[in-house]
């Protein structure tokens, strides 16, 4: 059974370690023939594999496909097809040709590949955010007050500072035990998040209407009913739904409004859940912290009002690419496959 992977650098740019990751796992069921191609390729897919009618196994990863390539493959029983980075499948006509010649196309389900990454990302946010970690590590580049622990004017009630001492208090700080953590979603992304806030002490509630109740008891988190009851106590809120049609400004001005004065918002997988200029307004008036991989607009420009703020933490969308997850969308594609 003769199985190729091909693939086009275009794809590579995105996901660097996936191809390979598809290469070990064909390897070890045996022979496979791996086709990287040059950057500058332009052919399609049936010029660059020869002999089309042996291959029994395929995967296509960002080469151009034309109707007529496809039936060429005469012998294709299980493919996978993916016509750009993100997913990109197949015309529906193409699609179907397959289909109706008996061949397996396998796709992703879901994001879980890097629901992981993502999660593991937010709570280091979440950390970064409760204690100024990124602002204090940059502060004592070039300055060592940072290191004087004496309350500026002697000592006073209620407390400034403190030996060792490095959050605000003004905003949610300290420990993640104990705190009021609000979850718009129960997904790949959020299930884990809501599991790591909870094993460390976290008072956890989300919203999801579309998640059974396995993904909630089993992340140690409340299922909530009603989203703008969710805002309401939130000492650190955290959306984590996928950015779709429906999602687009799920959480309103008036949910981010309700949010109570010094919350810690927490953002790592799509920011246009959100209302951002909302966000913005609540953060440019020191109402709210923010701790965020993803912005309204990307990348931030360097003089957007954000960047630098003592109560903002930023990275530029980071969360989701790991070697691991890149490894892991191979294999959640590879395990589909008929066993060898």
């Amino acid at each position: 059974m003769r199985s190729v992977i091909i693939v086009h650098p275009r794809f590579e740019v995105v996901w660097p370690w996936a191809a390979d990751r598809f290469h070990q796992l064909f390897l070890a069921q045996g022979t496979v023939e791996f086709i990287r191609l040059p950057a500058d390729e332009a052919g399609t897919l049936g010029q660059l594999v020869s002999d089309p009618g042996s291959v029994a196994r395929l995967v296509s990863l960002s080469v151009d496909v034309t109707a007529d390539c496809l039936r060429a493959f005469t012998g294709l029983k299980e493919a996978v097809f993916l016509t750009g980075p993100y997913g990109d499948s197949l015309p529906e006509e193409q699609t179907k040709m397959l289909k109706d010649a008996g061949v397996r196309l396998y796709g992703h389900g879901s994001e879980g590949f890097w629901g992981q990454s993502v999660s593991e990302f937010a709570l280091a946010l979440t950390l970064c955010g409760l204690r100024r970690i990124p602002q204090t590590h940059h502060e004592i580049i070039a300055n060592l007050q940072p290191w004087d622990y004496d309350p500026p004017g002697g000592v006073r009630y209620p407390p400034v500072r403190g030996h060792q001492f490095g959050d605000d208090p003004n905003f949610t700080s300290g420990t993640v035990e104990g705190k009021r953590i609000r979850i718009v979603g129960a997904g790949n992304i959020a299930s884990r998040y809501a599991s790591f806030v909870h094993m460390l002490g976290a008072d956890v509630a989300a919203w999801d209407p579309f998640a059974t109740e396995p993904s909630f008891h089993r992340t140690g988190a409340r299922k909530e009913w009603h989203l703008d009851r969710l805002v309401r106590d939130a000492e650190i809120f955290a959306p984590m739904v996928p950015l779709t049609p429906k999602t687009r400004g799920l959480v309103t001005a008036e949910l981010i409004h309700a949010l109570p004065k010094g919350c810690l918002v927490v953002l790592a997988t799509r920011a246009d859940i959100c209302d951002m200029q909302a966000v913005r307004e609540r953060v440019l008036k020191d109402e709210i912290s923010l701790a965020a991989d993803v912005f309204d607009i990307e990348p931030l420009p360097l003089d957007d009002e954000l960047l630098g703020r003592h109560n903002v933490v930023h990275t530029p969308h980071n969360a989701g690419r790991t070697k691991q997850s890149n490894e892991r969308w191979a294999e959640m594609l590879f395990d589909q496959f008929l066993p060898q």
